[in-house]
């Protein structure tokens, strides 16, 4: 709004400009501000989710030949149980010779291929700008191949999110596009690829939302769910096979099974809270070795070998165990042994920095437990428990509820346990979130010195005005008051806030005053009797309307580099209000009052209806 002379109105065309400017701000307000240029991203991320395939498709016949040179010294891509191997007590080496080669292209390549993968994809959404190296799309699928191939007890989905997502990035570099897009693009590699190993797009899209992208919009959920699916087509028209794990079992529902299903999701969630606590116990004792930390990996290689040496059948990714026990041919003694052994290892090699997945360990670890316990639980179709504590365990370990229920599903084809996996997965869920501050995935991060919230909740800058927050009762200064008797104004030792809107004989904003701008007008040489109205006529001024949403008000607030803005009614221009920062946080200050402050609205009501009653 401009001002020429006291008393006189803003001129037409700077009330029209003030006119569109409101326009732009209603067009923005919607369920949605998503633009149709993400139908630009979806098309890009058709191409990520192509080159995320064959990645996959790569990395997973990449471990399939190193397991058979590491193990039979033949050069195939033929599936390999490690549990029939014949190598006897030379096994032990096969996982330290793997080890040390890992140990050497983390120190000589790059480090960022150290871990399961997940924790450093979040660390380069969020704190990274979504850049991935180009060293990482290599050396990640490498390094995991030659450790699951030389009997690592991990899984392949970490690594190929790790890739899937460096191919996204790569390709999202060398486009035109915003760090947000770039992160959707990041992600949308990252479901692609772990689509092409499990065949579970939508478990994918859910780990996104879950995991990755830290929001809920469809600028990024378009896109990631596009390339999960793509992935998916495309690994059906490969004959890949789906669902990897068919299971038919089921339970019948009702109050026995619900105690049944509520206590698995107990289980595993002390089963996750164990398990994560055991990696970083790992982790924390191999950073006291007076050694490089590229030798660690080696150590945990020789544990991965002796406990070979006790159960074969806890090397590698062990999905020949996964289907064993859905299929309940897994004893309690059994199960017990592969369940320790397999943490260890585990837990061991992974706080050593090598490189490998937590999701299919975690899935027979918790299977495991399930089949332990089974026959103290109600009876049910065979491995129906073991598929629920796989399940809850995944869940709880990585808090990501939906996700390991959705994956449970997709990798049975069984939608009739859905109920039972939702069940102990929110127990899981809870009891992680109750005994733990943070996942074995973000635990990592913060270890790094960066705090990762995953609560997700609306903005409270959208949702409220300025005329909820602003404050009404304005103390302002009349355009007549000249510079003199401002600097006096300003000076007064009762002065609680620097500066104060200025207004004409009709009410309306000619600007605002503060010391700079007063010291502003004396060193340019204004006369002290100059009024102030004088000073300001022709000023620009940025005003507030109250019906603004908190959202674009703080857009305004800091591109123009001010503290605070004067509210004017629509249309008169007159001075209804005054906000700045302070006023903008009571908006999250209400928030927090609302989860902390806890009134019982119907036992007040009574309260005061007895009291009337007594009067």
């Amino acid at each position: 709004m401009l001002r020429k002379a006291v008393g006189t109105p803003p001129p037409r065309v700077c009330q029209e400009a003030t006119n569109l400017s409101n326009d732009r701000i209603d067009r923005r307000l919607g369920d949605f501000t998503t633009e149709p240029r993400v139908l630009l991203i979806s098309l890009i991320a058709v191409i990520v989710a192509v080159a995320a395939l064959f990645s996959g498709i790569a990395l997973l016949g990449l471990i399939r030949l190193c397991t058979n040179l590491a193990y039979l010294g033949r050069f195939s891509f033929a599936n390999l149980n490690l549990g029939d191997h014949q190598l006897g007590l030379s096994s032990v080496l096969v996982p330290v010779i793997g080890s040390l080669i890992i140990g050497l292209m983390a120190r000589y390549g790059s480090d960022k291929i150290r871990g399961h993968g997940i924790p450093e994809a979040i660390e380069a959404i969020m704190l990274g700008r979504s850049r991935l190296d180009i060293k990482v799309a290599i050396l990640k699928p490498i390094s995991s191949a030659i450790s699951i191939g030389t009997g690592g007890p991990f899984g392949a989905e970490g690594p190929i999110i790790m890739t899937g997502g460096s191919i996204g990035s790569l390709i999202a570099q060398a486009l035109p596009v915003s760090d947000n897009e770039r992160k959707t693009l990041l992600v949308a590699g990252a479901t692609a690829g772990m689509t092409t190993v499990f065949g579970t797009p939508i478990a994918a899209i859910m780990l996104a939302v879950e995991l990755l992208l830290f929001e809920w919009t469809p600028r990024s959920f378009v896109p990631v769910a596009v390339a999960a699916i793509i992935a998916e087509i495309g690994r059906t028209a490969l004959h890949m096979p789906a669902p990897l794990f068919p299971f038919e079992g089921a339970m019948a529902i009702g109050v026995e099974g619900l105690a049944g299903w509520v206590f698995i999701g107990i289980a595993g969630g002390l089963l996750s809270v164990i398990l994560t606590q055991l990696v970083y116990a790992c982790e924390d004792g191999f950073l006291k070795l007076p050694i490089h930390w590229m030798w660690w990996p080696m150590i945990g290689g020789l544990v991965v070998g002796i406990g070979g040496l006790v159960d074969p059948h806890a090397l590698g990714v062990g999905y020949d165990n996964i289907a064993r026990m859905l299929a309940g041919g897994a004893i309690l003694k059994i199960a017990l042994l592969l369940l320790v052994v397999k943490a260890v290892i585990w837990a061991v090699a992974l706080g050593s920095g090598t490189s490998g997945g937590i999701l299919a360990p975690l899935l027979i670890m918790g299977g495991a437990m399930g089949a332990a316990l089974s026959g103290w639980l109600p009876a049910a179709s065979p491995g129906f428990w073991a598929l629920l504590a796989m399940a809850a365990t995944m869940g709880g370990t990585m808090r990501a509820p939906l996700t390991a229920t959705f994956f449970a599903v997709e990798l049975t084809g069984n939608t009739h346990v859905l109920l039972p996996l939702i069940a102990a997965c929110a127990t899981a869920h809870l009891v992680t979130v109750l005994l733990m501050k943070r996942s074995i995935l973000t635990e990592k991060i913060a270890r790094r010195g960066h705090h990762i919230v995953r609560e997700y909740r609306v903005d409270p800058f959208v949702l409220t005005r300025v005329s909820d927050v602003m404050t009404r009762d304005v103390q302002s200064v009349p355009g007549s008051m000249t510079l003199q008797e401002a600097v006096s104004f300003l000076t007064a030792p009762e002065r609680r806030h620097p500066s104060f809107p200025v207004v004409g004989e009709d009410g309306r904003v000619l600007g605002i005053i503060d010391p700079p701008s007063v010291m502003g007008w004396r060193r340019a040489g204004k006369h002290r009797k100059t009024s102030l109205a004088e000073l300001l006529a022709g000023a620009h001024i940025i005003v507030a309307d109250p019906d603004e949403y908190l959202e674009s008000l703080a857009e305004k607030l800091m591109k123009a580099n001010i503290a605070h803005l004067p509210v004017v009614a629509p249309g008169t221009g007159t001075l209804v209000g005054y906000i700045g920062w302070k006023d903008l946080m009571r908006a999250r200050v209400k928030v927090r009052d609302e989860d902390r402050d806890r009134t019982a609205f119907l036992g007040a009501a009574i309260n005061r209806y007895r009291k009337a009653a007594k009067e």
